[in-house]
């Protein structure tokens, strides 16, 4: 495990996107536990990286073990690289909701509770802020889950890589009962739901 963990800034978010960059956007999402997150988005065409981490307090550089205690305001999250190309923001949205989380969770998903492992998405500009609006009305109007959407919409300041131990942690430890039970469900689920979008 590194020392000290590199903040990783969005170059985007800064305006500061270079022509090389020009063709990846990014997105974060927190929903619980980032390894069953991380890993759904890693099935996904057209993402380019995951990495799991740090999102929406005002701790700097956290650790897990301060993050997991509930106190920094951050919540377990995924960064998520991709192209526009080959898929929206809004159908990675549509992933998030319907996939890689329970959107009607307040403050937990399945086994994991705190606001540490609340449903959100942050945002980096108000184009994005609009769609996941859109998107959340969508879902809404069509009653697509039981009950209230009650996921946090909140702009992105900074995101913080989490541990090395963390990084594509369901790859590594498939028969681990927590990822047995909570993760591997999720990867079925989008083959499922979305299989023109699932890649091994």
């Amino acid at each position: 495990m590194k020392n000290t963990r590199k903040l990783l800034v969005i170059a985007a978010l800064l305006g500061a996107t270079s022509m090389a960059q020009a063709a990846t956007e990014t997105a974060v999402f927190a929903g619980g536990c980032f390894w069953g997150v991380d890993a759904v988005f890693k099935h996904v065409k057209g993402v380019e990286a995951v990495v799991s981490g740090y999102a929406g307090g005002k701790t700097e550089n956290p650790s897990y073990r301060a993050v997991n205690s509930g106190t920094t305001g951050h919540a377990e999250s995924v960064m998520v690289k991709f192209n526009p190309e080959q898929v929206s923001y809004s159908t990675l949205l549509e992933v998030f909701f319907k996939v890689a989380h329970n959107p009607t969770e307040l403050n937990r998903q399945g086994p994991d509770t705190g606001t540490q492992y609340r449903s959100a998405v942050f945002y980096r500009d108000a184009a994005q802020k609009k769609v996941i609006e859109d998107e959340i009305q969508v879902l809404t109007k069509a009653h697509t889950f039981a009950k209230p959407i009650v996921t946090e919409v909140a702009p992105l300041s900074k995101f913080y890589e989490a541990e090395d131990y963390h990084q594509n942690y369901l790859a590594g430890h498939l028969s681990q009962p927590y990822i047995v039970y909570n993760d591997l469900p999720k990867i079925e689920a989008l083959k499922q739901q979305f299989p023109a979008l699932y890649v091994k």
